[in-house]
């Protein structure tokens, strides 16, 4: 048995020590001749790490994928790495506990890779404590020659400035592409010897997608927006272009899950249909940075489900995606699974499904192993406000959805919508509650056979963040006292209506909502003032119980930056963003197009219904060339 980095006196005071032990079912598990094989020169040990509690990071797929793709090369040793919980942070800064992998329990700084995915701005903190528990130096710039080389990854890495600071490299694009390339120079580089340095700039001259924060320069106009932002090396690129992972039916994935000695959010097997999405929606970072949209074959989706169920013993399987019913083999896919599992009860989990394509068909089938809530998300209680989104639904697309779900025989529903929105006025926020009691009066006015009790409409309410590379990135946000003023408009209207005890309508917070939109938008100036925020005490900001927006507030005036730049003021079409150094494949011309176009109240059409040339077909596969459309 291996030993714990932990005593068995601090395991038995912490909250949920299983999150610290590791060697759950699929976890790589080392054998004895382990401590040989990290001794040969050409084995690399590879920390993935997830800057969360565990229960998050166990539940998010591109870790896993990321695990399993590193662990099938023999000279590669990937392990895991979690942010501690609250009561364990506080026991290893007491006894300077280094932080440590699971699988070996050894600490992160004997690791050659650090590689932490980020997932989410509100996390930004917890990167701070990785760092700082692992000894391995907060900034960058401290770290020693034997350190881990620290990457970022993930969809925040579209603008990864804000954290510059504190990474070695960023990895634009999908992991499934060049990281192999990126270990493999390593090798080289430490069979040839050299600096830290000079492998840093070999990976940002030679791999395309690895952006090295240390090798670029920044200089502002006096109003505070960028003037230039250039590599300090001729050989180094001026422009990162992402990674895109283009045939997803041969490549990298866990069919092996991970099961965890705990419950954790995502507490199932998570099977990804497709990647990308071919809606448009102006608000949607994650709709336009995984573009083109690609589907997984069918053939491929039905062998990974067998694998995955028989490896794991899960009794749900849920269907990743950012539209699942746009997947066109949805039907085909679930009628497998539901005649293939039906008699062992796996339930069949069919997140981000739109209501207007929802298969009536499909709904009664799932539905009859296991009954759960439905959920759909119009985003927008009005059709002016719909379109200036474009989210591409009709009132009465709306309703006919709810009506055929109530007949399927589902009586409750989620609805999500978004507020402060761009051009956003009383009557589209008023609207969100006209919208949630014509559903519920759609299921009263069905025939009795098809209610069974009193229905249940759930409205649930975010305020809008303007993100990177969509093109709301020009928008203006509200300050929290405004966006709590909108979300009271809103709740007294939905106890203004008829059958306002089948409603209910929650919304998010304000304060953490302008946080999160002044690190989407920041700059490197903000890497002082996350490290700031990090030694006033602030962790775990995504948590409401450890969330302090004085102290980000106090570290925002201390470095002389009013936050209002970063949410409120208006931006120029020509401004230079601090993400405008990173090709997307989406160009800004066409975010440039998308925003005047939402100002005109007008939609476009799908990536299905006609190609809008908006670049993403340079990467050579997906919806691009399926489409009857032609690229143009």
């Amino acid at each position: 048995m291996k030993d714990l980095a932990l005593r068995e006196e601090t395991l038995l005071t912490i909250e949920k020590p299983v999150r610290y032990i590791g060697g759950e079912v699929n976890s790589v598990e080392y054998e004895p001749d382990f401590l040989k094989k990290l001794r040969r020169e050409d084995t690399i040990r590879f920390a993935m790490c997830f800057p969360d509690v565990y229960e998050i990071g166990m539940s998010h797929l591109g870790m896993k994928i990321i695990y399993d793709m590193m662990n099938r090369r023999e000279d590669i040793l990937c392990e895991r790495v979690f942010s501690p919980w609250m009561d364990l942070d506080q026991e290893m800064r007491r006894d300077r506990i280094p932080l440590f992998a699971l699988e070996s329990q050894d600490p992160v700084f004997l690791f050659d890779f650090l590689a932490i995915t980020i997932q989410y701005e509100m996390c930004y903190t917890n990167i701070l404590q990785i760092l700082d528990l692992s000894q391995i130096g907060i900034y960058a710039r401290d770290r020693r020659e034997d350190a881990p080389i620290v990457i970022g990854g993930g969809p925040c890495t579209y603008n990864p400035e804000p954290l510059a600071d504190f990474f070695d490299i960023f990895y634009i694009g999908e992991g499934e592409t060049v990281y192999y390339d990126l270990m493999d120079l390593y090798k080289e580089h430490k069979k040839s010897g050299g600096s830290r340095a000079d492998f840093l700039h070999k990976a940002a001259a030679t791999i395309p997608g690895i952006y090295v924060p240390s090798l670029y320069e920044t200089t502002y106009h006096e109003d505070g927006t960028i003037d230039t932002f250039e590599p300090i090396y001729p050989d180094v690129p001026r422009t990162i272009l992402k990674q895109v992972q283009v045939d997803l039916s041969h490549t990298f994935y866990q069919d092996k899950p991970l099961v965890p000695f705990l419950k954790v959010t995502q507490d199932r097997c998570v099977l990804e249909i497709q990647r990308g999405c071919t809606r448009g929606c102006r608000f949607c970072q994650a709709g336009m940075i995984y573009r083109p949209n690609r589907e997984r074959d069918l053939d491929y989706l039905e062998k990974l489900a067998d694998t995955m169920l028989d490896a794991t013993g899960n009794d749900e399987i849920s269907l990743s995606s950012l539209s699942s019913s746009d997947f066109r083999k949805l039907p085909e896919l679930c009628n497998y699974l539901i005649d293939n599992y039906r008699s062992k009860n796996i339930n069949i989990g069919l997140p981000s499904l739109r209501i207007d394509a929802f298969s009536l068909d499909v709904m009664s089938k799932v539905q009859d192993v296991r009954k759960s809530s439905l959920t759909f998300a119009p985003e927008a209680g009005t059709q002016r406000m719909r379109d200036v989104i474009n989210k591409g639904l009709t009132r009465e697309v709306i309703l006919q959805g709810a009506r055929e779900a109530f007949m399927g025989g589902w009586n409750k529903v989620k609805l999500y919508f978004m507020m402060g929105l761009p051009t956003e006025r009383e009557e589209d926020m008023k609207g969100i509650a006209h919208l949630c009691e014509d559903v519920a009066m759609t299921y009263y006015k069905l025939d009795k056979e098809y209610r069974k009790g009193k229905v249940s409409v759930g409205a649930s309410c975010s305020f809008f963040v303007p993100k990177p590379f969509t093109p709301f990135q020009w928008a203006q946000m509200c300050d929290p006292e405004e966006y709590q003023r909108r979300a009271h408009l809103v709740n007294d209207e939905f106890k203004a209506q008829h059958n306002h005890r089948s409603l209910s309508f929650k919304w998010h917070d304000a304060k953490t909502t302008v946080l999160e939109g002044i690190l989407a938008r920041g700059d490197r100036r903000l890497c002082k003032v996350i490290y700031d925020a990090y030694h006033k005490g602030c962790l775990y900001d995504a948590w409401t119980e450890y969330f302090h927006y004085d102290r980000w507030l106090e570290s925002l005036e201390e470095n002389h930056l009013d936050y209002h730049f970063y949410t409120s003021r208006e931006r120029s079409l020509d401004e230079v963003f601090p993400w405008d150094f990173i090709d997307i494949g989406v160009t800004k011309n066409f975010l440039k197009r998308e925003w005047n176009r939402a100002m005109e109240e007008k939609t476009t059409p799908n990536c299905h219904e006609k190609c809008s040339g908006c670049g993403a077909a340079r990467f050579g596969g997906g919806v691009c060339y399926e489409s009857k459309n032609q690229v143009v």
